[in-house]
């Protein structure tokens, strides 16, 4: 008889078009086909309007004398220097508010954090209002609240307040001694350096040793003896090669030291609150994701409370609390663009505010400064997805 099904055991072939694999490579193709025409037709479509309206295209605008001044320099800048240079002032700017700001608002977050789980009835109501009140405030109004109703409310610098008659705090800032440096303080600065990686190495040492042998040692002494002890060396070896200037009152202003304009300190203190109450509520949950087992054991085994959170609690706790601490660095570092509600001189301002409105080049202007935006997300995402897979749980 005839075998009317087919081969025993046969699978039908599948068609060159039903092939899943095919078809996904086919869609993905029509889509970037997709994707390239309408960003050339955008293309053509800028080049012709700027040309139409005899806009220059072209990144040359950038050797070009810029014409304006800048009220916060962290290099040599002057109403002649170029776009390029003011550029690069502004990013400077940007990127000082962002480590600034992410330090202290690091700090806060964690003490916040901790204090919301805290058996004192005080601090873990202080704590509980400071979250919920800064985290539900957007950071704009943050941000004028602290540069109208503050700073613009102390006193003038005739009147200004003194902190052990060397920095002084006014409607016009922070004025704080200038470190002057003299013959010999590059060797200062290479012991200060030199201590700094000593530090990281006898942490890395004592680490290991504490995993082998279980016995402490004295880190945090250790770390300040040779933070203090060895620059202090250099210092007196060398003639006290670095000095201060200290700041002082003539007429109506200050003469001398550093001034840290109020547009930064509003900015900065604005959002390292706000995001540190988003930062404390991380680090809440990531505690309380630490099974209460832990803390029980660590009590069994003689340890205090400070030591079982220090040694115990927070280092598997961290594990919870990075991925979502990247994303409130990010967040901080876009938010500094709101700088421009004050006339703080970021990026924004100086860059794609002032630069764009005197050359016209916005096409340009806006796409580098999304690319610096884009950039300094991925460092700061690859650098926080570094240290978190250091802390992560390594399963057998």
């Amino acid at each position: 008889m005839t075998d009317l099904a087919g081969p025993a055991g046969g699978h039908e072939k599948t068609s060159f078009i039903n092939d899943p694999k095919v078809r996904s490579i086919g869609l993905q193709l029509v889509a970037l086909i997709v994707v390239i025409f309408l960003g050339w037709s955008f293309a053509e479509n800028a080049r012709d309007n700027l040309a139409a309206q005899k806009i220059a295209t072209g990144f040359g605008f950038l050797d070009n004398t810029a014409g304006f001044g800048i009220n916060q320099t962290l290099i040599p800048y002057s109403e002649t220097s170029t776009y390029g240079r003011a550029f690069i002032v502004g990013l400077l700017n940007t990127i000082l508010v962002a480590v600034v700001g992410i330090f202290i608002a690091t700090i806060i977050g964690f003490l916040v954090g901790i204090g919301r789980l805290s058996k004192n009835f005080m601090v873990r109501t202080i704590s509980t209002v400071y979250v919920e009140v800064l985290r539900n405030l957007p950071p704009l109004f943050q941000i004028l609240f602290w540069y109208l109703a503050v700073l613009s409310a102390m006193p003038g610098p005739r009147n200004s307040i003194s902190v052990f008659g060397e920095v002084f705090i006014s409607n016009r800032g922070i004025i704080i001694p200038r470190p002057l440096f003299g013959e010999g303080a590059g060797i200062v600065v290479w012991a200060i350096g030199l201590a700094i990686l000593g530090v990281i190495l006898f942490r890395h040492w004592a680490a290991s040793r504490q995993e082998e042998t279980g016995r402490r040692l004295p880190v945090l002494w250790v770390s300040l003896g040779l933070l203090i002890g060895l620059p202090l060396v250099a210092m007196i070896a060398t003639g006290f090669p670095i000095s201060f200037e200290v700041p002082e009152l003539k007429g109506f202003n200050f003469v001398g030291g550093v001034r840290v304009i109020p547009e930064f300190v509003a900015l900065t203190l604005a959002l390292a609150t706000y995001t540190a109450a988003f930062i404390a509520e991380n680090v809440r949950a990531g505690i309380q994701s630490v099974s209460h087992g832990q803390t029980e054991a660590a009590h069994s085994l003689g340890l205090r409370h400070g030591q079982t959170l220090r040694l115990v609690v927070i280092p598997q706790a961290m594990r919870v609390i990075i991925p979502p601490l990247t994303s409130q660095y990010l967040n901080l570092t876009k938010n500094s663009s709101l700088a421009v509600g004050i006339g703080y001189p970021d990026l924004v301002a100086v860059f794609a505010g002032t630069s764009l409105n005197q050359t016209g080049q916005a096409i340009e202007i806006i796409a580098i400064t999304m690319g610096v935006y884009l950039l300094l997300s991925i460092i700061t995402a690859v650098i926080m997805n570094a240290y978190n897979k250091r802390v992560a749980l390594v399963e057998r």
